[in-house]
């Protein structure tokens, strides 16, 4: 069956491998007589896809054994409460840099847990740009600092991890797995599934295990990381089925990619496409200033809303779909998570060049 490309910025496309995969383990896993979403958690079936799925996930971003990593749920917007409730206890304060909107819904959750400092910001070009973060106006006694990595919806991205002289923490969830990413830059990170880790159900965070010792024993248990860290993630029943895909997705990265380094590479050229193409057009313009540009997410606009509207009903109608910009910012925007094949790619900058031939 051919498939049409999904752009959508979340939940977004899965690598046909995957699809493949799950269809044909749905009924049956393996020889266990029973689908995956049927199987008890506490099962020794279930229990080994558990426990390939974090040992491959080490595997591929270089974990370090000082680090834990714990499936959760309740999406990255439940992280923005979680992580200031269990490390931002020790002088109650932290710094944010503000890139976007998941970035200051991350701030003002921390606001509940003490005192948040804005360090540096880009609201004042509606986030068009990653602000330089001077370092000497960082708080020493800040108990982390917190960025968003890229940023969905302005279609912005850090370029390099910035440096922190506290414990630095970071929404990774729209770019985790698509590039190398040295783990032990941070003291936390964490990432919701549904991007470039598989289906919606699942969250993944990655703690340095020192910082486990700050997480108040008075927390409610299931927002605890300690506790979730020493159940092992299973303090309750966790999103079975979402972490067996998250298994299969791994397989893909590590058989048929090759590696971050090598999904990288190939990112860079997807990317590449189109901003290349963004950079000549004389119809089409990038939203994002070149040295902030996101590799996951290309925001762009036509030249008035009558044509970016017209843009977006016309590519649907070839089979290039959810290309319509956030509500919040309108215009278009291409996600192109790993999974986006780079014909996809092609096809859509085919497209474009069509559409401004007949509408110039």
């Amino acid at each position: 069956m051919a498939r049409e490309y999904n752009f959508s910025a979340g939940p977004s496309m899965l690598p046909n491998y995957v699809l493949e995969k799950i269809r044909d383990e749905l009924f049956e896993y393996k020889d266990t007589k029973q689908s995956v979403m049927e199987m008890s958690h506490r099962s020794k079936e279930y229990l080994s896809i558990f426990d390939e799925c974090e040992a491959k996930f080490r595997k591929v971003l270089g974990v370090p054994d000082n680090y834990s990593v714990l499936f959760l749920q309740g999406g990255a917007y439940t992280q923005f409460s979680m992580l200031p409730m269990n490390i931002m206890t020790v002088n109650k304060t932290a710094d944010f840099v503000l890139t976007g909107s998941w970035a200051e819904k991350a701030s003002q959750e921390a606001k509940k847990c003490g005192e948040v400092r804005i360090v540096a910001s880009s609201k004042d070009s509606n986030y068009t740009y990653i602000p330089e973060i001077d370092v000497s106006t960082l708080n020493p006694d800040a108990d982390f600092m917190h960025i968003c990595y890229n940023n969905t919806i302005y279609g912005t991205a850090f370029q390099l991890t910035p440096k922190a002289i506290v414990p630095l923490t970071a929404d990774v969830s729209s770019m985790i797995l698509s590039k190398p990413l040295d783990v032990n830059e941070f003291g936390a990170i964490f990432a919701s599934a549904q991007k470039n880790m598989g289906i919606a159900g699942l969250s993944v965070v990655v703690i340095r295990n020192d910082l486990l010792e700050r997480s108040p024993s008075d927390l409610p248990s299931m927002l605890n990381y300690s506790i979730q860290q020493k159940n092992g993630s299973m303090f309750n029943t966790p999103a079975t089925f979402s972490i067996y895909v998250l298994s299969v997705l791994l397989d893909w990265l590590i058989d048929e990619i090759g590696g971050l380094e090598t999904m990288e590479t190939i990112n860079k050229e997807k990317s590449s496409i189109l901003y290349d193409y963004l950079d000549d057009s004389k119809m089409f313009t990038g939203t994002v200033e070149k040295g902030s540009r996101s590799d996951m997410n290309v925001c762009f606009l036509a030249q008035s809303e009558e044509l970016n509207k017209a843009f977006c009903s016309e590519s649907t109608a070839k089979g290039l779909l959810n290309l319509s910009g956030h509500r919040s910012v309108g215009g278009m925007r291409a996600s192109i998570y790993n999974a986006m094949p780079i014909d996809g790619v092609k096809a859509l900058r085919d497209f474009m060049s069509i559409f401004e031939k007949e509408h110039m």
